[in-house]
């Protein structure tokens, strides 16, 4: 058993003001965080970036009398591993390292979860001595030491509007879909196709019957790869698995259908949106992964320039006006959303949003779901928004002129609105509305700002390598005069799929309204006198956006061109 040789003597607040590794107000700023959200302090303090990993369990260690190791290759015994089930190391973030005798010596980034130790030592009949590590190297081990034995997720179901309940009819032909169902490994494989999909941060898992073989691919930063393949006899059997996790209909193969499977991976909750579409070799599975892990919410690290941040949040605390971000499907425009209404989050304001569909719960922001079924449509909730007193409202996406007028109403009287628009650049965004019909006065007193945005792969840390690019590629970019600059590339290396590319950033435009640009508007320009009158005031388009990015060795000169189609 653990004794109480762990028992505290400090508090750690008080551990880490004495070390210096908390100032007074920051220590008070971590109490509060963890009496709002019932962290531990520990976890607090690293969450709020006041004190790295690393320090913290140096002080824990102190603290609770508890060994702290570096996790590194040849200190876990491989033939002791499976005395603690995966699933249960995974949930926990613990790994058992070796055994001394009737000691199991188990590494751990949570010295004060002893009801598990004491769980392990029942079940084993070992004595526990727990070490402290980074929670990041129990997770690495977990993967290369319990990859024998994927199925380390926990499912849940939650039905979606117009989703049916599951109907298990025993035809013949459902009769074997059940067999196979019920066999484990069926249920395994698709554990580890979603398991291996979030591990590797993909967006979107494609499962697809082919003539002659069953193709999963993954969507990881905006691209496809194809990671694995199966025979098609699976088919029937992976499709009937996913629709009873997602609670729908598995005798319907005629329709599509959609729904929504809520998983717990390595403890914490994963959404995934499931979409069946019926094809001529069968149906053909979509499943959107909504990790809320992935998702960046801080404005800081979006990857705006130094001057576009500072704009974009100089718009955001306008007590009122219309700010629009625009760009393609696929372009990040959520995630800037999200970012922003994160940003403005305090209790003193009541921030409203309308979605289709509300991908993340936020804390303390009222957010609102689309059901266009029973006629519930953005303009709808919008205008009984407006009857429930709020200072910012977060519209989707406007979609059509009612949706426009209703926003940019809001915007006059006195309210911030930040919504999305489906265009190619920032100055696009006043045509667009100018286009639906919006009287040019309207645009001119309510837009204060659009951000027009790409988002691009960003070179692979593991493969990177400089070169200097030919004196064409430097002509047709304009840098002619600088023969000596070095840019980077990514040779390819299994971290990520041999591309060259592991992660993406965002390619930002930001356009501010100023009085110039408001008596333009009333004239109703095209876009071309738009662009020409930004050109006159030294406005940063896209396109040098991108190039200062491959000039800073973030991306290449390919990315850039396939994201904004340069035409310099």
């Amino acid at each position: 058993m653990i004794t109480s040789k762990h028992t505290k003597t400090k508090k750690l607040g008080e551990l880490l003001l004495e070390n210096g590794l908390l100032t007074e107000e920051q220590c008070q700023n971590a109490l509060d965080v963890q009496k709002k959200t019932g962290k531990r302090l520990g976890r607090a303090v690293i969450d709020l970036g006041y004190v790295k990993e690393e320090d913290l369990l140096q002080i824990l260690s102190k603290q609770m009398s508890i060994p702290h190791i570096w996790l590194r290759k040849g200190l876990v015994d491989p033939k002791i591993v499976n005395v603690i089930p995966g699933d249960k190391a995974r949930l926990h973030k613990i790994m058992p390292m070796f055994r001394i005798k009737d000691t199991l010596i188990v590494a751990t980034s949570d010295p004060q979860a002893i009801f598990i130790f004491d769980e392990i030592e029942k079940t084993t009949g070992l004595v526990v001595q727990p070490v402290l590590t980074r929670s990041g190297d129990i997770e690495k081990a977990i993967t290369e030491y319990y990859k024998e034995n994927p199925v380390g997720v926990e499912y849940g179901t939650a039905s979606v509007d117009g989703a049916r309940q599951a109907d298990f009819q025993k035809g013949r032909d459902f009769q074997k879909i059940e067999e196979l169902e019920e066999g484990s490994p069926i249920i395994n494989l698709v554990n580890t196709i979603i398991l291996r999909a979030i591990r590797d941060k993909a967006s979107d898992i494609h499962i697809e019957p082919d003539k002659s073989k069953l193709r999963i691919r993954y969507r990881v930063d905006g691209m496809l790869y194809e990671v694995m393949t199966h025979q098609m006899e699976a088919h029937p059997a992976i499709v009937s698995r996913m629709k009873v996790m997602a609670n729908l209909d598995i005798a319907e193969r005629r329709l599509p259908q959609d729904g929504r499977i809520q998983v717990t991976v390595e403890g914490r909750s994963v959404d995934l949106r499931f979409s069946s579409m019926p094809g001529i070799l069968g149906e053909k599975i979509v499943l959107r992964i909504l990790d809320k892990k992935n998702v960046i919410l801080d404005l800081n690290q979006l990857g705006f320039s130094v001057n576009t941040l500072s704009g974009f949040k100089r718009l955001l605390k306008h007590p009122y006006g219309l700010i629009l971000v625009t760009g393609p499907t696929g372009s990040g425009k959520t995630t800037s959303l999200y970012a922003a209404m994160n940003f403005l989050n305090s209790i003193d304001k009541n921030i409203v949003t309308i979605e289709d569909p509300v991908e993340y719960q936020m804390e303390i922001i009222n957010q609102n779901q689309v059901r266009e079924a029973i006629g519930l449509t953005f303009s709808v909730i919008l205008r009984h928004t407006l009857r429930q007193d709020p200072d910012i409202i977060m519209v989707g996406e406007i979609r059509d002129k009612e949706t426009a007028e209703i926003a940019i109403q809001s915007s006059l009287t006195g309210h911030l609105v930040l919504s999305t628009l489906h265009t190619n650049d920032s100055p696009s965004a006043i045509t667009r509305l100018l286009d639906m019909g919006i009287e040019p006065y309207m645009i001119s007193s309510s837009l204060t700002g659009v951000i027009a945005q790409r988002l691009v792969r960003k070179i692979c840390t593991e493969c990177k390598t400089l070169f200097y690019p030919p004196s064409a590629v430097l002509e047709r970019y304009n840098w002619g005069g600088e023969k000596d600059l070095q840019v980077a590339k990514g040779k390819g290396c299994p971290a990520c799929y041999g591309s060259g590319y592991k992660g993406r950033a965002g390619i930002y435009e930001l356009l501010e309204v100023n009085e110039n640009l408001q008596t333009l508007i009333l004239s109703n320009p095209s876009i071309e006198e738009i662009r020409k009158r930004l050109k006159e005031s030294d406005h940063s388009s896209m396109e040098m956006e991108g190039l200062n990015m491959v000039r800073e060795r973030i991306t290449t000169f390919e990315e850039v061109t396939r994201a904004v189609s340069i035409g310099i």
